[in-house]
Order: structure tokens, then C-alpha cells, then sequence
């Protein structure tokens, strides 16, 4: 993946690929299955979790099953030994709680095989989140998270419990490729929307959360961008939420001529209007605290630019639809 993620001029492009391999921290069983099964599905070789972090281990394996056989990943009890044992795998999914999220996540950023880090844990501190994004974006790493779900490459890799069950995945035919890139804050939106695409379009190429909290570590954009620049993708669906500025930085990609594959994109939220104080929703980036926050600014802002905005959520899935047939 290292040669992939890169393009000629150095802009961020694909990130995963079927061959990559990731480095899981802090042992949980499902998440880890639900990868594998994911594997299986797609056809891949080998399986996708190359090895398990649990800090203060003192090693050994954990049985999981790869399709119908039974395998044994190894675990070590530190980044560094697994990272030296397992140099190709240049992704971190990150299991830690908040408390130790930002002591983890660095030593991922630290260590030179690891290029992606995928940081689950919501309540990360903020002050933690902005030093994490400060030495990645000076060390060309990548931070998906914190507050995510994380992200999935159809038929290739996916990060964690991201699309939910194999049900799920198989519904939204995941196991292949389509030519959609699809980036949201939500998981669980995330997961209505690969259904969405499913229906409305060839199906999803690459899906990324971005997470739900003030600073996330990469940004919507981030991901437009990115987007601009992997072939496969012919179309880019953005779902947005009221709150911050993060959409205002894809308007400006717009503008500038950075992204210029049709996007279909929706900020949610717009009945935030109705009430007559602030409101707080799930997420903790999800507050309106004035009127370029609203989800009403933020579309307009989109469809100025030249995004495909329809009138409300439930138009999102004609829009896409729509967009993709012409």
C-alpha cells in the first residue's frame, strides 16, 4: 500500500488494497471476526488482521476463524514488536479506550511501517485529538477517527465492525467493487447509505466515517480529495451534519477546481430550526451554535459550489441515482 497511497504529485489516493494487513490493538473478538469474515467473502488470500496488540502480553495466538478453517493470529505485547515481526502491515485499528487512545495512537504515528490509523474510541480529549493531528498531517500519516466506526475498500479491506453484519454487507454488496467513493461523519448513517448506493448506483468503491466528534482527524475534503484521485471512483456522495466548519472546507475544494467528480451531498440536521434553543445531537461535533453551523447554511453553501443538493433526506437517494445514470 505504501506505493498506493501516495500519487505522482504526493496527493493522498487509495489507502487500502486487497493485500493490506493490519496491526489490532486491544483484543476484541467480533470486531477482529467480523474482518476476517469480511475477508473470506471477498476472495482475499489472506486474512487482513496480520496480528494483535495487548499491551503487557506476554504473547501467544488467538484462535479466530478464517471462512470454515480455524487460525491462530499472533499476538505480541507491544506496537513496536509487532510492527517489527509484521512490517507490511501498514494499518492501525485502534481499540483503545479514551484514556489511553492518544498514548497508543501516537506510538502507531511513530512507527515508520504504519501509514493509516484508524482511532475508534469516542471521548478522546481534544487537546489529545489536535496534537494526533498535528504530527500526522506533518508526517504524511493518515487518522480516521477518533469517534469512528472507521472505513471499508469493497472487496478489499474494512476496518473493524464498519457495515455491520455479513447480512448487511452482503445486501449492499460489498464483497465487490463499485465506483462510488462515499464519505460521512456517521458509522450508522454510513451503513443506510451503502445500502442506498446499492440500489441507486454500480454500489460503493470506498466508504469512509469520519467520526462524530469537534476535530475529527481527517476531514470530509480530506477524503473528497482523495477521492479526485482514485480512477476507479466516477462519483463522490457526502453526508455532512450540522455544526462546525467542516463542509465549508469541501465548498472551497469545489470552488478551487481540487474535486471535480460530481458529488451528491446532504448536511443533516435541518430540524435543528425548529427548536428554539441550541441543541445538542448524538455527536459531540453536532451543535449549531450559529447560522453558518445550521445545516440550511451548509447546503446552500454545497449547492453554490456546484454539488448535487436535493431538498430534503429523503430526496438523497434520486439524487444519487440520478447523478450516477448520467
Amino acid at each position: 500500500m505504501g506505493s498506493a497511497i501516495y500519487g505522482q504529485q504526493g496527493e493522498l489516493g487509495q489507502l487500502f488494497s486487497k493485500e493490506t494487513q493490519a496491526i489490532f490493538f486491544n483484543w476484541k473478538e467480533k470486531p477482529v471476526q467480523r474482518m476476517l469474515d469480511f475477508d473470506f467473502l471477498c476472495g482475499r488470500p489472506t486474512p487482513s488482521v496480520a496480528c494483535i496488540v495487548q499491551p503487557g502480553s506476554n504473547g501467544g495466538f488467538q484462535k479466530v476463524f478464517f471462512g470454515d478453517e480455524e487460525i491462530a493470529i499472533p499476538v505480541y505485547g507491544s506496537t513496536t514488536e509487532a510492527a517489527k515481526k509484521h512490517p507490511k502491515a501498514d494499518v492501525f485499528v485502534n481499540y483503545a479506550s479514551f484514556r489511553s487512545a492518544y498514548e497508543s495512537t501516537m506510538e502507531a504515528l511513530q512507527t515508520a511501517t504504519v501509514r493509516v490509523v484508524a482511532v475508534i474510541a469516542e471521548g478522546v480529549p481534544e487537546k489529545d485529538t489536535k496534537r494526533l493531528i498535528a504530527y500526522a498531517r506533518s508526517n504524511n500519516k493518515v487518522i480516521i477517527g477518533p469517534a469512528t466506526v472507521g472505513g471499508v475498500q469493497a472487496g478489499a479491506f474494512k476496518i473493524g465492525d464498519t457495515a455491520g453484519t455479513l447480512d448487511n454487507i452482503i445486501a449492499c454488496k460489498l464483497y465487490r467493487p463499485g465506483s462510488v467513493g462515499f464519505v460521512s461523519k456517521s458509522g450508522g448513517m454510513s451503513n443506510e447509505m451503502y445500502n442506498v448506493l446499492s440500489r441507486a448506483t454500480d454500489g460503493l468503491y470506498e466508504g469512509i466515517a469520519i467520526g462524530g466528534d469537534t476535530f475529527p482527524g481527517s476531514t470530509l475534503s480530506d477524503h473528497c480529495i482523495r477521492y479526485q484521485n482514485i480512477p476507479q471512483i466516477k462519483m463522490i456522495v457526502v453526508l455532512g451534519e450540522l455544526g462546525g466548519q467542516d463542509e465549508y472546507s469541501l465548498v472551497s475544494a469545489l470552488k478551487e477546481g481540487k474535486v471535480t467528480k460530481p458529488v451528491v451531498a446532504w448536511v443533516s440536521g435541518t430540524c435543528a430550526k425548529l427548536f428554539k434553543s441550541e441543541v445538542q445531537f448524538g455527536h459531540a461535533g453536532a451543535r449549531s451554535t450559529g447560522e453558518s453551523d445550521s445545516a440550511q447554511a451548509k447546503n446552500a453553501a454545497l449547492a453554490a459550489a456546484g454539488a448535487v443538493v436535493p431538498d430534503s433526506f429523503e430526496g438523497l437517494e434520486g439524487a444519487v441515482r440520478a447523478t450516477y445514470q448520467k
